[in-house]
């Protein structure tokens, strides 16, 4: 619940926040187009020609080499001008991967006679959730399927980093390096004794189910029994899949991964500390070797490289740029069937990519069901959710696209939870993966008033109004009691309107969907289970339902991603970022390091953002938002 109006010391905060906020981005920007200035004097005088030129042939008896330093997601949350420096200048820490360009690169590697294998290398590698990993996972098994081979190499894995090598043919760790499996766990901030106790700011939590946790944290001080049931619930299911993908992948003895993970402390200790070795006896990886020996390994297996000194092989964003100039792109010729992803918090408006507008996603749907070379719709949805209004935007844009006659099939990420549900109900079909983190259908608000907070440094709030609620909502006064009735009962009609909405799109009834929801969250296979979904699969599962709903065969058609376009000078940009000699010479002048300043307590910051006010708009809003990532 959001006040109508902010308090002076937030709205401080706040725009402090935001001119750091700017002042990096400016001199970021104005570093990078001297950068680019100096590359493209460069490229045209030839200082960097060693570097080679361009498009090169692809000779046969190459690697793929999926370096994966980066972080992997649905769709780029930077600006082209951050990523095409960052990609350049090597600097991994905000590099991202699309999870699409991996599987199609992995794709076409399958049926390429040039590439002979794929290299996997997994230092680096984040990913926020289970669901990505493992549509990422099912690539790569379906390349091992056509007989070219698989190799991956690490110097220190954590629990995804490894479930990816896992499903190679041969995993190979630096001699000092280690695999560290945890098991999963979920950890939040509890804020009740600082702001209440401490700071004297007082919070009022109004929600509907008792598992609607994710508001908790501004009035505990600990998670209550409700979340701690859910949480390990919904946690558990996950964890056993991916022991059960371990044991599989790596053909070990039933119940020994999970031994292993349990005693590791011991084992550990009986391996002298010795992580590398521990993973070799654990049978977790095929053998120890240095960067140079797996080099000179392939070299030998495939063919020597231009340089001599390794093997031949290309990278991601060299392959894809040989797909795409080779014509494997879209011609545009058959009929679409458009993917829209909605990743990110729901907030109101038009937001960037990353994140999820009430309007600007609406918008994108809009134009799918408007688009007659599309004949189907495909949501891909990784969002937490949150503000309701945004969400029902969404969702009424899916419902007038299946009134138009065009299927929508909704595919859930790693998270379609609360609002992300919310959006997804009204599609013909939701596809989930077994790992996804979904339902928690609930509404919460919150409310933050401080005249004890101001009462500590001797400021104090008084006085007229003409009528009983005349300032009720005003945060530097005590919440009027009945103010808060009023609250609640707008809590009340809203999660009302969720669980009606949600039986309506299910052909279910409001009391066996208030039975599932009540806030609590559950895995995709669990959710299958109680009929909030239809089918467990992939993305690649709901492009083939979309396509059948739509009667289409396969093979005719393409799938097509509705974004937001790229301008003239954004293309261009990304597009040099890929010439060899630019990144050679940004390599040499050395990454970047952005101005902005290492702020302390970002992750503190973004969760007490939400007992903000937002600025103009009705004083009481209810929210649909989930903190159940992982």
């Amino acid at each position: 619940m959001d006040q109508p109006r902010p308090n002076p010391f937030w709205s401080f905060l706040v725009g402090v926040g935001k001119f750091i906020n700017f002042a990096n981005h400016f001199i970021f920007n104005v570093v990078m187009l001297l950068l680019l200035f100096l590359a493209l004097l460069a490229i045209s005088a030839g200082l960097a020609a060693r570097s080679g030129d361009g498009l090169h042939t692809l000779q046969d008896k190459t690697a793929l080499v999926l370096d994966l330093k980066g972080t992997l997601v649905e769709q780029y949350t930077s600006a082209p001008l951050e990523r095409a420096i960052a990609q350049a200048s090597g600097d991994d820490q905000n590099r991202e991967l699309q999870l699409r360009d991996l599987t199609a690169a992995i794709e076409a590697a399958r049926t390429d006679s040039r590439i002979q294998r794929i290299v996997l290398l997994t230092d680096g590698f984040d990913v926020s959730g289970f669901a990505a990993l493992g549509e990422l996972g099912a690539a790569l098994r379906e390349f091992r399927k056509s007989g070219k081979q698989l190799v991956a190499f690490g110097t220190a894995m954590d629990q995804k980093q490894y479930f990816l090598a896992a499903q190679a043919d041969e995993v190979y760790l630096d001699p000092d390096g280690g695999v560290m499996i945890e098991g999963l766990g979920r950890y939040r901030l509890y804020y009740r004794e600082a702001l209440q106790d401490k700071l004297g700011v007082d919070v009022h939590l109004f929600r509907v189910g008792e598992y609607k946790s994710a508001a908790e944290p501004f009035v505990l001080d600990a998670a209550s029994k409700e979340s701690r049931e859910a949480d390990l619930f919904w946690m558990n299911d996950l964890w056993q899949r991916y022991v059960d993908d371990i044991t599989a992948a790596r053909k070990l003895a039933p119940g020994a991964f999970a031994a292993m993970v349990t005693d590791m402390p011991n084992r550990l200790d009986a391996a002298k500390g010795d992580l590398a070795r521990l993973a070799l006896d654990a049978k977790l990886v095929d053998g120890l070797k240095t960067s140079h020996d797996l080099e000179t390994l392939l070299a030998e297996r495939g063919a020597v490289g231009d340089d001599n000194d390794s093997f031949r092989q290309i990278d991601l964003d060299g392959y894809l740029a040989q797909v795409h100039h080779h014509g494997l792109s879209l011609d545009g010729s058959k009929p679409q069937i458009a993917v829209v992803v909605a990743q990110g918090e729901i907030a109101d408006g038009r937001q960037p990519q990353g994140t999820v507008g009430g309007q600007s996603t609406a918008e994108l749907i809009r134009e799918a069901r408007e688009d007659d070379q599309v004949k189907a719709l495909v949501l891909r949805v990784d969002s937490p959710g949150g503000s309701v209004f945004p969400s029902e935007q969404i969702r009424r844009e899916v419902a007038l696209t299946k009134e138009a006659g065009k299927p929508v099939v909704v595919s859930m990420g790693n998270l379609a939870a609360s609002g992300g549900y919310w959006i997804s109900m009204n599609a013909d079909r939701i596809v989930a993966d077994p790992s996804t983190i979904t339902g928690s259908i609930g509404i919460f608000g919150l409310f933050a008033n401080v005249p004890r907070a101001l009462g500590k440094i001797g400021v104090h709030a008084d006085g007229v109004g003409t009528t009983p609620w005349a300032g009720a909502f005003d945060p530097t006064i005590a919440l009027v009691p009945d103010a808060g009735r009023m609250i609640q009962s707008v809590i009340d009609h809203g999660y009302e309107q969720f669980i009606g909405k949600v039986a309506a799109a299910r052909g279910s009834t409001p009391d066996a969907i208030d039975k599932i929801a009540r806030g609590r969250v559950w895995s995709g296979a669990q959710a299958k289970e109680r009929g909030l979904v239809d089918e467990l699969g992939g993305l690649a599962a709901a492009q083939a339902d979309a396509a059948r709903l739509a009667r289409l065969g396969t093979g005719d058609y393409e799938v097509h991603y509705i974004e937001k376009p790229l301008g003239t000078f954004d293309q261009w940009i990304m597009n040099l970022s890929r010439n060899s000699r630019m990144a050679a010479l940004v390599r040499e002048l050395g990454p970047f390091q952005s101005a902005l300043l290492d702020l302390s307590g970002e992750r503190i910051g973004h969760e007490l953002g939400w007992l903000q006010a937002p600025k103009g708009g009705a004083p009481i809003r209810a929210l649909a938002h989930c903190f159940c990532g992982l």
